[in-house]
């Protein structure tokens, strides 16, 4: 298969490129530098340009570009970044695989849970009404910036991605050095979900979608969520240290600000894969446990 790939820079699409090529696919990055060689293809979404040309007889698009969520405070300029980021690229990246003879058979696109937004305890499915806060408008405009492609005939997947736990990025990242200090612990009272996914499952249920028949939202989670309390004894038991003392909600919101804080750390998602289940999809990792101690290579007691 030959697969484009945007932000194949970051955390999840370097893994992702990665796989690819071990399967024995063909993987054109879409960079915004010059190109250095005939596997990478120019764009430049802010000014809504794309070498057209180098997609050609393209299979698949995995779309994963996108301004940071949590890489500084959120000022009305910043959330303007993140939301035009998304939507503006992904308009662009949908509107050229319509355009393209023969058109590519998928397009797999991020979004993230952040679509459902605060629920407290309730079960959320792909069928779950969207949230109303920042970043589920977010979620909303960006996976709406995706259908030129749906409306061209090719079959398009929404990506709703969880926590990706793995030490290279993201959360876990952020987390590691104050849990192997023995100073972590619950944010707050700890009760809010916590819906997580192994960067190994993260990069699996991507490789699945793209020759699967799936197409429309897909939660990308493990069939298993948390509450923060739980995911801060089960990172410590890992660690072999103590992670006991709750994480007041006006340290976080010093750091980074309220909103912020609030919307990545204090938030309850309780999400389930129910697309992904129900598309065959087998879980690498489906308890946090397990998942963590393969990340973190700490292996069973």
């Amino acid at each position: 298969m030959d697969v484009a790939v945007t932000g194949a820079s970051g955390f999840i699409g370097v893994a992702l490129v990665a796989a690819l090529l071990e399967d024995g696919h063909h993987v054109r990055r879409v960079v915004r530098q010059p190109p250095k060689g005939p596997d990478e293809v120019r764009w430049d979404p802010g000014a809504g340009a794309i070498d057209a040309g180098g997609l050609a007889g393209v299979d698949a698009v995995v779309h994963l570009a996108g301004e940071g969520i949590a890489s500084r405070r959120w000022t009305d300029d910043q959330k303007r970044r993140i939301g035009d980021s998304r939507t503006t690229s992904t308009r662009l990246i949908a509107e050229t695989v319509a355009a393209l003879d023969p058109r590519p058979s998928v397009l797999v696109s991020g979004s993230a849970i952040g679509y459902y937004a605060h629920r407290g305890d309730e079960e959320l499915t792909e069928a779950s009404p969207a949230g109303a806060d920042f970043l589920a408008r977010v979620c909303v405009d960006w996976e709406a910036a995706a259908q030129p492609a749906a409306d061209a005939g090719v079959r398009t997947v929404r990506l709703r991605t969880g926590i990706v736990l793995d030490p290279g990025g993201g959360a876990l990242q952020r987390l590691l050095p104050l849990f192997r200090l023995g100073l972590g612990g619950p944010f707050g009272r700890g009760q809010q979900w916590w819906s997580w996914i192994s960067l190994a499952d993260e990069v699996g249920a991507i490789l699945h979608l793209l020759s699967s028949a799936t197409e429309g939202p897909v939660n990308l989670t493990a069939p298993q969520p948390v509450r923060n309390a739980e995911l801060s004894r089960v990172l410590g038991r890992v660690l072999q240290r103590p992670a006991v003392v709750p994480v007041p909600k006006f340290g976080p919101s010093l750091v980074v600000g309220s909103e912020l804080a609030q919307s990545l750390l204090y938030d309850s998602i309780r999400v389930l894969p129910t697309a992904l289940t129900d598309g065959g999809y087998r879980f690498r990792h489906p308890d946090l446990e397990g998942a963590l101690r393969a990340a973190l290579d700490r292996p069973a007691p």
